[in-house]
């Protein structure tokens, strides 16, 4: 028996294969089959199964175009409501695989059709459960995502007391020893505060998981129903897609049109510029939006951008621009680029620059946006007086911001108050917009990550 990890840092996505016997089951893969199919080749080996553990907000999943390429059934509960072939896997229900069993447990919390996956060894002893959003290391999967959206919905209380339910008598009696492994690690929108670790055991979490601690269902709903992270503008999006499963993955990538720099763009497009800030800043066209293309591009990008809205991409080569078209892609967004450049149009625009002294010495002179969000601004504000106006609410709240002083963007490092600062120029012209970027370490007393 084996299992094997793969990771997509981008979205902090951990997909999985468990293999016996030279047969290969794979649990919540990412868009793209490949590294799948690759390692069952280099094993000699068949994939014979795909589990969903529930229709994913926060990325596509290819399960659909893996278990077409290689006739392998998908397992998925029957509360998912999936439109397409698959075996139902609830409570009950076993899977074998070569000499080990995959059982299915329900555990909703995170959405009503979550599932965990228990693997039982070749002497049928508990090794491991895959535990998809439900538990993640230092955290469980929060309970606000599936208010409006799936087969299934439930309002985020009665799926925070799901969730109490699930992992108390669903996965803290199962041995201490049992491997736990999550579809998510740190960085992930999932939940609030994952680890940096990427597997743990029920014994680990229940001595240290805070969301494990003894407490009241009431208690327990409290604490999970606070201090969520944002949700991007896509989860709804990718939630619907996964339910029917995703087109072909290098197909879909293929038919996203590659432009030449003299190619004229449609006005009612987005622009999105992946260059560097510093790139950005230099020239670039009117209303574009500085997303660069960071460790986050695909989370901001389907933050900012709704999924009915078409953008144009902009990258400063060819390598980077197919990258972020892959990337697009993992959350189900290359349909709406109407056209890939990998050299920037000529730019008519240049953002101003901000004499950073000037605004240490008169901060009172400037009105300064704080996009980053709510949590951050709660747990550590860096101005006094300053309109926090989170990057993923911004494009719908312009007009929130006063126009009688120059503009001030900031966020935590740098990376966000780019976009920010591009988004802000489009609706604000009478003042000067500034972008205080990766300046803001000397304000926050904080190193630029």
């Amino acid at each position: 028996m084996k299992i094997e990890q793969f990771e997509d840092k981008g979205l902090a996505h951990f997909s999985y294969i468990v293999m016996s016997d030279a047969e290969i089951a794979v649990i919540d893969p990412a868009r793209d089959p490949k590294p799948y199919e690759e390692y069952a080749m280099l094993h000699d080996a068949r994939i014979v199964a795909i589990i969903e553990t529930h229709p994913h907000a926060d990325f596509v999943s290819g399960h659909l175009e893996l278990s077409e390429a290689k006739h392998a059934a998908i397992y998925v509960s029957k509360r998912a409501g999936a439109t397409y072939k698959h075996n139902p896997f609830d409570e009950g229900n076993t899977l074998r695989v070569g000499q080990v069993t995959l059982q299915a447990i329900n555990t909703p919390g995170h959405s009503p059709d979550s599932i965990s996956i228990l693997l039982r060894d070749e002497e049928g002893k508990e090794h491991a459960v895959f535990t998809g959003d439900t538990l993640f290391v230092g955290d469980v999967g929060r309970p606000d995502l599936r208010e409006n959206v799936g087969n299934e919905t439930a309002a985020r209380e009665e799926l925070a007391r799901q969730m109490y339910r699930s992992t108390r008598e669903k996965l803290m009696p199962l041995p201490d020893s049992v491997l736990v492994y999550p579809a998510h690690g740190a960085g992930s929108l999932c939940g609030k505060k994952l680890s940096d670790a990427k597997s743990s055991t029920i014994g680990n979490e229940k001595a240290t998981n805070p969301a494990l601690q003894p407490m009241t269902e009431e208690e327990f709903v409290a604490y999970l129903t606070s201090d969520q992270p944002f949700v991007p503008k896509y989860f709804e999006y990718d939630v619907q897609l996964n339910r029917k499963g995703a087109p072909k993955y290098l197909t879909s990538i293929k038919q996203v049109p590659i432009i030449g720099a003299d190619h004229e763009l449609d006005k009612a497009c987005l622009i999105i510029d992946a260059r560097s800030q510093e790139q950005f800043k230099q020239g670039h066209v009117p209303g574009a939006i500085n997303l660069q293309a960071g460790p986050k591009f695909e989370t901001w990008l389907g933050s900012i951008v709704w999924p009915d809205e078409t953008f144009y991409l902009i990258s400063e080569d060819e390598e980077k621009l197919r990258e972020l078209i892959g990337r697009s892609a993992s959350i189900g967004y290359e349909p709406l680029i109407a056209g890939a450049l990998s050299v920037a149009p000529a730019g008519t625009e240049q953002e101003p620059r901000l004499d950073v002294e000037q605004f240490r010495a008169h901060p009172e002179e400037f009105t300064i946006v704080d996009i980053r969000n709510m949590t951050e601004v709660k747990e550590k504000p860096v101005f006094a007086g300053a309109l926090a106006l989170p990057l993923p609410e911004l494009r719908e709240r312009l007009d929130e911001i006063p126009t009688n002083k120059p503009i001030v963007v900031h966020c935590a490092s740098g990376y966000r108050s780019a976009a920010g600062a591009s988004i802000i120029n489009q609706f604000i012209t009478n003042v000067p917009v500034y972008d205080l970027s990766d300046a803001v370490s000397e304000f926050n007393g904080e190193e630029k990550t």
